[in-house]
């Protein structure tokens, strides 16, 4: 009963996801989406060989001639021995941890039968007390369900597993002069004289164990008293990647939706386009050899798909933020060093400096020289090389991977390209880029200005940080310009934000696609032809970096940073964030690209500052992002950014951005402060002119314009928006060009327009409309009171048709029913109009329809002129004439 107790305790311990997993979808089990990393057996010689250089070719598809499963760790070695102690060791992000959480779930269900009890420490936990306890203590004390069992650990009938999780994090002494032998359980011992005594198998001999270690610690347990080593390969077989994407990606009620059939069919295409892209052996796949990395591009792609609504703190830079995190934790790089730098910082110190250079070179590609130079240059320690390895064998292959282009084998890449913006940011964030005067200044200064005559003070503090042969020139800077240091300080921050600033609003156009693209089409490949290896590669893009640096400024991102050993102080990000706001909302009163645009708009969700937001935002009076594909992430995005104010938009352009229904229902508010709506060329059906419909009908409604040509809004459609215009008081123009409302959906509009008083524009061209239908419509048009234009041509009205619409327009001249290029035997005015929005529609329109219709136009044309014999007439008959053969001609010969 007690093991049974201890095993539903554990399940539910083990069974727990971080909240990294649980802010982006649902909380999956381990047994839903773990898949077992590819486990090799290893020896002390192969471990202890030393790597020629940070160099470590074909590491990402090593053979695995000796792999081993979890079950059979303990079976017996080579010459026939049963092996009691296992060292099972593995890089950063290979999965040591997960693996070891689901071999614990494992147990508590059944399923690893060989032993009848498993007893997991956290050698972490066990490193941060040094007090004398006995090994029954330390287990009732982490495990009380297991009083009862404890005074039977000792016999031999009960087959007992510890697991020593992170044995990197102890400090183990196996001398007798440093550790004492210890075989009573209820003897007190320090927590790592168990260790060291379990490992001895001079306590509980029969037990079995396990540690889970990074390389580097592996030495640290001597060889004899290891049974087997097993490397963690992580995902080395792309199959392997391809199942632990088709497991997490196709869970049910993975997109947050109810609807989940309307979403499967969205997630297997994700699925194939990942497997495909993983098929070409390119750099994602090679990245996806650790499971992290897996875990990211899923979490990315979630962000990217799966998100209907962003919550305020879900951003890019939160997912590699929490990224980090759940890889790092806040670890030293070596528990052994007395500096006891974290991990991270070490990283943003060393890698970021190798980022940083690369980003502002433009420069993905890195040889061994750069490496030497970045992390070798200032080494003078012993203590500094012994860093250096550490990281060499334990961190280097997270970030850092062999280039598998050809030709670039012998040159490193990062894992993902996102992830060098990223440290970039980061190292220039922590003002790593700064000099060593520009770090210790504002101390110096400040002490300076309290103590300036007691040089004895100042002599002490400078000769910590600076060589001695400074001090002379040093002191008469100071004794000049006290606060001089405080200043170098205030123009690093300034730099930062300049390089922010020009970074973001760049001139040069790459792709002509925003970043979230960039991101997507970076995991899921390009669809289309693969480029010739011979080809020139395209110019590296780099418009990650501003975004991340604004991101990391953000209060939560600091907050998870600050766990992680590296500080980004308040007063900095104020600084930074103020020095450059100038420059962000200047730059973006010039008017950008909508590409750019949205990235701006990114850029601003990122940085999380409502104030800077509200500063930027205020000003921006028409936003155009035309042909921007409207994700529900780039959706949410421009709701967030824009919600921050109230002001009224002028103008919102939102052409060919495939929205839908459910887009529309996320911009919702930023619709209703817009003058002038662009929706044309979307997928806006029946659905979404329902949501149109709710938008006309709000009282805080401010549309006085919009567009709606080239959607299917159908018969359907047009019974929501003959609703929404039936009670509007804003809308002044509404164009419903090709938007096959037909002869039925033109009549219910005609319906309702009578209850509308404000409408003075109507474009009803292109919708199969016939001559009673667009008589109806004219005809209700005369009676309104502010309505005087409505568009009717490439309509199947005929002549008989044409002249009974002429003659209501001749009873009253305040309605122009815009039918042909003709008006009796004159040109009509708006001809010009009429093939203008014909041009800019073409691509668009089925092609032979239009033939017909310009035919026949063009007909209309010659026999209105054959009827004038005004000689001015005559001309302006001609000229257009010759506009419509010529739009006739590129069209019959595929030019346009």
């Amino acid at each position: 009963d007690a093991i049974k107790k201890h095993q539903k305790s554990l399940s539910a311990w083990f069974s727990h996801q971080p909240n990294e997993e649980r802010q982006f979808g649902p909380s999956f089990s381990l047994d839903a989406v773990h898949v077992d990393p590819v486990v090799r057996e290893s020896s002390l010689e192969e471990i202890l060989k030393p790597s020629p250089d940070l160099t470590i070719q074909n590491q990402l598809q090593q053979p695995c001639s000796q792999v081993i499963s979890l079950q059979n760790l303990f079976d017996v070695d080579a010459c026939g021995r049963q092996v009691k102690n296992v060292v099972l060791y593995g890089t950063v992000g290979t999965g040591k941890s997960t693996l070891i959480k689901k071999m614990v779930v494992d147990w508590c269900h059944g399923r690893l039968p060989r032993f009848e009890l498993v007893i997991p420490f956290s050698c972490e936990d066990l490193s941060h007390s040094h007090a004398p306890i006995s090994l029954r203590r330390l287990i009732t004390k982490k495990y009380q369900h297991l009083r009862d069992v404890v005074p039977m650990l000792d016999a031999s009938n009960l087959k007992v597993l510890f697991i020593l999780n992170g044995l990197e994090r102890l400090n183990l002494d196996f001398r007798l002069a440093g550790t004492e032998l210890c075989c009573d359980p209820n003897e007190p011992v320090p927590p790592s004289a168990i260790v060291v005594n379990l490992l001895r198998k001079y306590l509980l001999p029969e037990a079995s164990i396990i540690v889970t270690t990074r390389p580097s610690a592996v030495r640290r347990i001597p060889g004899k008293y290891v049974g087997r080593y097993a490397e963690i390969c992580g995902f080395s077989d792309t199959n392997l990647q391809k199942l632990y994407f088709q497991m997490r990606l196709s869970q049910p009620g993975c997109t947050g939706e109810d609807n989940v059939s309307s979403s499967s069919g969205e997630q297997e295409n994700l699925v194939e386009m990942l497997s495909r892209n993983l098929e070409r052996h390119n750099q994602i796949a090679a990245a996806c050899f650790l499971p992290s990395y897996c875990w990211l591009v899923c979490t990315t792609l979630h962000f990217l798909y799966f998100t209907r609504t962003v919550p305020p703190s879900q951003t890019l830079t939160g997912i590699y933020t929490s990224f980090l995190r759940l890889n790092f934790s806040g670890e030293v790089l070596d528990s052994t060093d007395p500096t006891n730098i974290s991990m991270m910082k070490y990283v943003a110190k060393t890698v970021g400096k190798l980022a940083y250079q690369g980003v502002m070179s433009r420069k993905t590609c890195f040889s061994e020289d750069d490496l030497q130079q970045c992390f070798e240059v200032e080494m003078k320690t012993e203590s500094e090389l012994n860093l250096l390895e550490v990281f060499r064998s334990d961190v280097f292959r997270f970030f850092l991977t062999p280039c598998v282009q050809p030709g670039k084998e012998h040159t490193f890449v990062f894992t993902i390209p996102a992830m060098q913006e990223y440290l970039a940011a980061l190292y220039v964030v922590l003002g790593e880029k700064k000099t060593l005067a520009q770090r210790v200044g504002k101390e110096l200064s400040d002490v300076i200005g309290k103590v300036s005559e007691e040089v004895t003070v100042v002599l002490s503090i400078i000769s910590k940080v600076l060589p001695l042969r400074f001090l002379p020139v040093l002191l008469n800077l100071l004794k000049i310009f006290p606060r001089y240091f405080s200043r170098l300080s205030g123009k690093e921050r300034d730099a930062i934000a300049h390089t922010m600033a020009e970074e973001l609003f760049k001139e040069e156009d790459y792709y002509n696609d925003d970043v979230l693209d960039q991101i997507n089409s970076s995991i899921l490949g390009v669809e289309g032809p693969m480029r010739h290896p011979d080809d020139a590669p395209d110019d590296e893009v780099f418009e990650l970096f501003p975004i991340f640096m604004g991101g990391l400024l953000s209060r939560r991102n600091r907050a998870i940073l600050e766990q992680l050993g590296c500080s980004i102080k308040n007063l900095a990000a104020f600084e930074i964030a103020k020095a450059m706001k100038k420059t962000v909302i200047r730059n973006s009163r010039k008017g950008l690209p909508p590409s750019e645009l949205m990235d701006y708009l990114f850029f601003l969700h990122e940085f999380q500052n409502e104030r800077f937001t509200v500063e930027a935002i205020r000003s921006l009076r028409t936003v155009n992002l035309s042909s921007v594909k409207m994700t529900p992430l780039k959706c949410s995005v421009l709701a967030s950014v824009m919600g921050t104010t109230c002001h009224e938009v002028e103008e919102l352009n939102l052409t060919s951005c495939n929205l839908d229904a459910s887009s529309l229902r996320i911009l919702f508010p930023v619709l209703l402060r817009c003058k002038a709506l662009h929706l044309q060329l979307n997928s806006l059906g029946s659905d979404a002119c329902k949501e149109i419909r709710d938008l006309l009908l709000h009282d805080k409604c401010v549309v006085s314009n919009l567009r709606l040509a080239n959607n299917p809004v159908g018969e359907h459609g047009a019974r929501y928006l003959a609703e929404g215009l039936a009670g509007n008081s804003s809308l002044t123009y509404l164009s419903l060009l090709h938007t096959a409302l037909g002869d039925r959906g033109a009549e219910v509009l005609a319906q309702h327009l009578a209850e509308n008083q404000h409408l003075q524009e109507l474009n009803l061209g292109y919708n199969s409309l016939t001559d009673a239908a667009a008589l109806r419509v004219v005809e209700v048009a005369k009676k309104h009171a502010t309505l005087d234009k409505v568009h009717l041509y490439f309509n199947d009205i005929s002549e008989d048709g044409k002249r009974a619409l002429h003659s209501l327009r001749m009873d009253r001249d305040g309605v122009r029913a815009l039918v042909f290029l003709t008006a009796g035997t004159d040109v009509s005015d708006y001809w010009s109009n009429i093939l203008n929005v014909v041009q800019k529609n073409l691509p668009f329109w089925d092609r032979e329809r239009v033939q017909q219709h310009l035919a026949l136009l063009l007909r209309d044309l010659e026999s209105s002129r054959r009827q004038t014999a005004n000689p001015w007439r005559k001309a302006k008959f001609l000229r257009v004439e010759s506009e419509v053969k010529k739009m006739l001609g590129k069209l019959q010969h595929g030019n346009l």
